[in-house]
């Protein structure tokens, strides 16, 4: 079992069967693509894998704003839907706060769809608050 950044293509699209269970509009052609691009503005992709294959995924961010100073923010976190409850998602949490602190940051957020009830337990159980109500609108 290892932990590490995504960082070839190989290694990035070996991050889309998990990914692709959060967030399911992806499409596995535009995969790369998409993650490349974000790479570009920072985007990080951690994944923790179990006999060679990804079973924990996380893309992240690190910004610096007046409201916090400088964080880590989670865009994604997702394990496998068949490897849930084998403290994958504890792990790959650990190590993206042991991230946050090397690189200097103060804080670690991310936002969490309302409807997902077990991830809401899930932060909880990590000791993570709930700390604002995010809004948005279509454009």
């Amino acid at each position: 079992m290892s932990i590490q950044l995504g960082e070839s293509d190989f290694q990035i699209l070996k991050c889309f069967p998990v990914m692709s269970q959060l967030r399911l509009h992806l499409e596995q052609a535009k995969f790369i693509e998409q993650v490349r691009y974000q790479m570009k503005e920072g985007y990080q992709l951690a994944f923790l894998e179990v006999e060679e294959q990804a079973v924990a995924v996380a893309g992240f961010r690190i910004y610096t704003c007046l409201a916090l100073g400088k964080f880590l923010y989670i865009d994604d976190l997702v394990v496998d839907e068949l490897k849930r409850s084998h403290s994958y998602g504890k792990q790959l949490l650990q190590w993206l706060i042991e991230y946050a602190r090397n690189h200097g940051c103060e804080h670690l957020s991310l936002d969490s769809g309302v409807q997902r009830f077990a991830a809401h337990r899930f932060y909880l159980m990590q000791r993570m608050n709930i700390t604002s109500h995010h809004f948005s609108i279509e454009l």
